[in-house]
This record gives C-alpha cells, structure tokens and sequence, in this order.
C-alpha cells in the first residue's frame, strides 16, 4: 500500500503561499488533501459564511484538479474522519495549518496526541501575521492594550511567505477514497435564496481574493488613511472574508504592501495605516487564544453584572434597519444584502444596540455570526466587547456613538444612506442623518411620512444616552 501524507485544509483555503501544503508537497510522497465540515461544534459557520465556504471550497477544488489532483471532502466530526481515512490508507504524516480558535486548538492538540507516536504530525502557522507566543510583555503576558502590542509586532522581523509551492512537482494522491459532494452538503441558502446580493458582491476564492487585492492597490489605498472611514465611498480593501477563510495569505498583504509603497512616502504611508488595520486581527486573535472565553464572558468581569434588557421587538428592528436612525439602518441593510458590513458602521450599529437600546452585545454578536461573510470569532467577539466597553483595550463606557453626528462626519452628502434606505433617496443632505428634523413640507416633497414611509426614531438619542450611562 502506497505510503501517503494528509494535508488537512482548515482556515487556509488557498495553493499559494501556503507553509503547511507546500511542505507536504515538497515530501517525497503523494498528498491527500482533504477538508472536514465540522458543523457539529461550537460556533459552527452561520448562514452567509457557509455560502462562502460553498464557493471557496468549489474553488479549491477546481484548482487542485487543475494539478491533477482531488479534494477529499467529509462531514463530521473531525477526529473521526481522520481516524477513518487512516484505517483505509497507509498514512504516515499529518500536515495541517494552524487555527486559534478554542475549539480548532483542541482539535489540534487531539490530533497530536492520537497519532504523533504511531506517525508524524506537523502544523504550520500563516494566518496570521505573528504568532501569540512572539508577541508578549517583558514580563512574559499577553498584550491587552493594542498600541504597544503593535509596536512590539514592528520591532519582529518582518513577516514573511514560505517557500512557493511545487507546482511542477505536485504529487497528489490518485488513488480511490470516499469523499462527500459539495452539494450534498446544502450550505446555499434554497428557499428562499436570499443570497443574491452576496453574488453580485463577492467572488470566493484565492483568485477573487488576489482580484480584490489589486483593485484595493490600484483604486484605494493611495487614500486609504482617510478614505477608510467613509461608507460613502470605496476606501476599503474588502479583503476581509478572504483572509478569514484563508483565500490570500496576512503575509502576503504585508509584502505586497511593502513592495508597492517602496520609494513613494505619503503612499507608503497609507500602507502602514492598512497593516495596522491587520494589526488589529492579529491582536483579536492573541487576545482569543489566550482569553478562548472572549465570545461568551465579558473581558472585564465587572459589566457581566449590567442590566441588559430583553426587547425582542427592539432587536428585531435593529436587525432589519427599522430604527429610525439612518445611518444605523444603512448599516443594517447593506449586510442584509451584501454580507458585508463597512466598519465604522459596525461600530455605530454595534454602539447602538448596547448603548442605546440596552441589549445584551451577544445578541448583536450572534446576529453578526450568520449574516456577516467575513464572520470570524475573534474579531467579531473583540469587535462588539469593544464597543460594549466590557472588551480589552476597549472603547471606555462612556463613549456613546452618537448616529446623527457620524452620519454627518462619515456620511456628509448621505450618499450612503440614500443608497441602502432608498425611502429617504430625495431627502436634502440637511435632513439625511435626522429626518424627524424636516418640517411637514420638506417631508411632504420628499414624499416621506414619518411613521410610515420610514419609522420615527426607536428612541430619541440624548434619552437612550443617558439611559445608558
């Protein structure tokens, strides 16, 4: 029987740039490629997510037959699977990339500790730009503040891409195994399909991942450190689903980044103000490996005793974009669409919902989990801790995002919100971000009916602040 090594796929849905598949690659032995949908475990993909990890796995898939190879695909539990493709194939090493997620580490430290005495068992970083034992304090911790921990990240050598794959020598396994069909596994939504506005938007893949990456260098980053902020324009790298299911590499972004600033001062300067930005992955991830409770517990032990309130009626406006505020439900409305929300906008609809209606942050949390394509444990718990005030390195309490003052900042003409909340399209800029502020008139032009056409505010704003503090 022919001696094979088995390559796991986890977050790292990509040939290039890949430490852990090139290496096994590189052996002198065919590679078994194989993926595991274990949707039985904690925080199992939601709803948008498994759309893209569809056509991400489609992708994979098509390029590994490119080389002459196949994708093994099983559902379960991913012990079990394993433990089945060894009972029926002489494999003597297991490669796979690392993850940080809590219950991928125990998965990890289960397939080590099965079989590292009987065969040899290998993991490789790469998904993130530094790994959490390189970045800690003087005194051996975890950061729990980003500004130093990001400068400890900048005084590391510079993160950098593995050997390329051997493309020529790719030597995958060609013969029989049990695999399942993509399709069978129903992760596209049916009926109804809601995932229309995801099509139009995205291409999963490493090759979308490398398109959207070069369209982010030649149409925004030249302004990214200002533009960023905007919803009303193109100023982000939209990047962020495709490293969450590892479709381009953190190190890659690095090195192209650098390479394409080299030479040109105020672009080299955009271009660290987007690394910084990866800068805040790699710290949600470092805090999660080390606080694996992060997406369940508050960070800061005292706000797990604030008073939330259960408003199911309120909850269920935020999540459609009824509340009366329209920058929030702009925000709202294009994740509904898109899977995708723009990140000052996150903030603002995150503040929102815990500031001024009081609602416990896991349920805007949970929310995020199935709508957002780029959905990622770490930075969506350290996300809405953050704007909770209950995170590390957190947006003190008191801050409440006022929506009507960052409309106006982040959104000044409301083009924006004209796009996602079509009802208020012929409304004046004046009026955009605070409707209930136009007289009869100016409504009646605009053919708007507040309470009708577009909902009157959920709560009046100074109100749901001081509630709050």
């Amino acid at each position: 029987m022919t001696e094979i090594t088995l390559f796991l796929f986890r977050n790292d849905l990509r040939l290039q740039d890949n430490a852990g598949l090139a290496a096994a690659l590189a052996g002198d032995q065919p590679v078994l490629p194989l993926f595991v949908f274990d949707d039985k475990r904690d925080w199992s993909p939601g709803s948008a997510s498994r759309w893209w990890l569809h056509h991400s796995l489609a992708a994979l898939t098509a390029d590994i037959e490119k080389l002459g190879g196949s994708l093994c695909l099983r559902r379960g539990d991913t012990l079990a699977q394993i433990e089945d493709i060894l009972s029926n194939l002489q494999v003597n090493k297991i490669v796979f990339s690392r993850s940080y997620e809590p219950g991928q580490c125990a998965i990890e430290e289960a397939v080590y500790e099965q079989w590292h005495e009987q065969i040899e068992v290998k993991r490789y970083g790469g998904h993130l730009l530094f790994e959490p034992e390189q970045i800690l304090t003087g005194q051996g911790q975890p950061y729990k503040v980003f500004t130093p921990f990001w400068k400890a990240c900048l005084a590391q050598p510079e993160p950098c891409l593995p050997e390329p794959l051997p493309l020529k020598k790719a030597d995958f396994y060609k013969g029989s195994v049990a695999s399942d069909k993509l399709d069978d596994w129903a992760l596209l939504p049916t009926s109804p399909d809601w995932a229309n506005g995801l099509r139009e938007t995205w291409q999963p893949g490493e090759a979308g991942a490398a398109k959207t990456l070069d369209n982010f260098l030649q149409t925004a980053l030249a302004n990214y450190d200002s533009d960023r902020d905007r919803p009303d324009r193109v100023g982000t790298s939209m990047l962020s689903p495709h490293l969450h299911f590892g479709e381009i590499a953190a190190a890659r972004l690095w090195q192209t980044i650098k390479q394409h600033t080299a030479g040109d001062n105020k672009l080299r300067a955009q271009g660290m103000s987007f690394l910084r930005e990866l800068g805040w992955r790699d710290f949600s991830n470092h805090l999660l490996f080390n606080w694996p409770h992060l997406p369940e517990q508050a960070f800061r032990s005292e706000f797990s005793r604030f008073p939330w309130k259960k408003d199911k009626r309120a909850l269920a406006r935020w999540q459609k974009g009824l509340t009366g505020y329209p920058i929030v439900d702009a925000g709202m409305r294009q994740l509904w669409h898109t899977g995708w929300m723009h990140n000052r906008v996150r903030m603002i609809v995150g503040s929102f919902l815990v500031k001024h209606l009081l609602i416990h942050w896991r349920e805007g949390e949970d929310w995020f989990w199935d709508t957002l394509v780029d959905a990622d444990l770490a930075n969506n718990a350290a996300g809405w801790q953050w704007v909770a005030g209950s995170g590390a390195d957190a947006a003190p309490y008191f801050r409440v995002f006022n929506p009507i003052l960052q409309g106006k900042k982040f959104d000044p003409e409301g083009d924006y919100v004209r796009c996602w909340v079509p009802e208020l399209a012929t409304l004046d800029k004046k009026y955009i971000h605070e409707p209930w502020e136009a007289d009869n008139d100016i409504l009646a032009q605009a053919s708007i009916t507040l309470g009708q056409d577009y909902p009157s505010p959920i709560i009046e704003h100074s109100e749901g602040r001081k509630r709050a503090l």
